[in-house]
């Protein structure tokens, strides 16, 4: 991988911290700082595509624990075709 060359302004308190990280470490001070570069950019990356892109109606309260089962339990049943006195 081609990497470029940039300059960035760091606080000297984390530049310690990242020093004495990469010796304990035995990397580079500059492969933990990719590291966080990489993190940062992830972070920040919008995302062609919703996380969630189902949606769910609710009663606008947090849900019970049976409720919430009997919610799951209703839905296979709608999506696999069985319930109550089917032969499925």
């Amino acid at each position: 991988m081609s990497m470029k060359r940039t300059n960035v302004y760091a606080d000297p308190e984390d530049l310690a911290i990242i020093k004495e990280a990469a010796k304990r470490r035995g990397i580079s001070e500059a492969e933990i700082i990719r590291q966080g570069i990489h993190l940062a950019a992830m972070a920040n990356r919008v995302w062609d595509e919703p996380l969630f892109s189902r949606t769910f109606e609710g009663p606008g309260r947090t849900l019970s624990k049976p409720e919430v089962r009997e919610t799951v339990a209703e839905a296979v049943r709608r999506e696999t075709g069985s319930g109550p006195g089917s032969t499925a």
